[in-house]
C-alpha cells in the first residue's frame, strides 16, 4: 500500500520510479554490482538529503526507530524489524554470513573482490552492510525488504527473496551511510512516536 502511495507522489518526478513501484515485478531481484558508498556528501548536501528523507517519512506517516551508528546499523535495523529490538544484530549478521557462505554460487558474481575475503570481512562486527547483505538477509529470512531512501532519484527500493514468496515485510530507511528501522506511526514503538507539545498559558 505504501508503495502505491509512493508511486502516485513521484509520478510527476520520475516515470521510471513510478513504473517500478506500480509493478514490483519490474524491480530487479538485486543489482549486478553491490552498492558501495564511496562518496560521502559535504555537510550542506548531507543536510538536504536528510531533509528529503524526513519529508518522505512525514508524507507517508512513517517514523524511524534510530539505531546505533557503530557500523552494525543495517543488522541492528533488521533485528529491530524482526525481533522488535536492535540487540539481536549479532545473530542477524551471523545468519546473513552463513547464507553468503552456504550459497556462494548465488552471490559470488556480485562481489568486487575475492569472495572469501568479502564474507570474512562482513562477518566482523562494525563492518557496514551493503546491498548484497540485504539480499542475503531477504533470502535467509524469506522477507521482503523495503528501503525508503534519501536518494534524489530513487526514493524506494524493494529487495525480494530469490526463491520463495516472502512471509513478512521489513521496512528500513537509508540516509548517506546509515540504516534505521521504520514503522507506521500508529504501530510505532514509544521511542519512535513524535512527542506531544504542551502549551502553558
Amino acid at each position: 500500500m505504501i508503495a502505491v502511495v509512493l508511486s502516485e507522489e513521484y509520478a510527476k518526478l520520475d516515470g521510471a520510479v513510478t513504473r517500478r513501484l506500480s509493478n514490483p515485478a519490474l524491480i530487479p531481484k538485486f543489482q549486478r554490482v553491490p552498492w558501495i558508498n564511496s562518496y560521502i556528501s559535504d555537510v550542506s548536501e548531507a543536510g538536504l538529503d536528510h531533509q528529503r528523507l524526513l519529508h518522505r517519512l512525514h508524507v507517508y506517516g512513517l517514523c524511524e526507530v534510530k539505531v546505533s551508528g557503530d557500523g552494525n546499523c543495517q543488522f541492528r535495523a533488521l533485528s529491530d524489524q524482526m525481533y522488535k529490538s536492535p540487540e539481536h544484530h549479532k545473530y542477524v549478521r551471523k545468519e546473513v554470513i552463513k547464507q553468503l557462505k552456504d550459497n556462494r554460487s548465488l552471490y559470488e558474481g556480485y562481489v568486487p573482490m575475492k569472495y572469501k575475503h568479502y564474507y570474512k570481512k562482513m562477518a566482523k562486527s562494525g563492518v557496514w552492510g551493503d546491498h548484497l547483505t540485504l539480499q542475503a538477509a531477504a533470502d535467509k529470512f524469506v522477507v521482503k525488504i523495503c528501503l525508503l531512501t534519501s536518494f534524489r532519484d530513487t526514493c524506494f527500493i524493494e529487495i525480494m527473496p530469490l526463491n520463495q514468496a516472502p512471509w513478512q515485510e521489513l521496512w528500513l530507511s537509508f540516509w548517506e551511510i546509515h540504516y534505521n528501522s521504520l514503522y507506521e506511526i500508529r504501530d510505532a514503538p514509544i521511542q519512535c512516536k513524535p512527542r506531544r507539545k504542551y502549551w502553558l498559558f
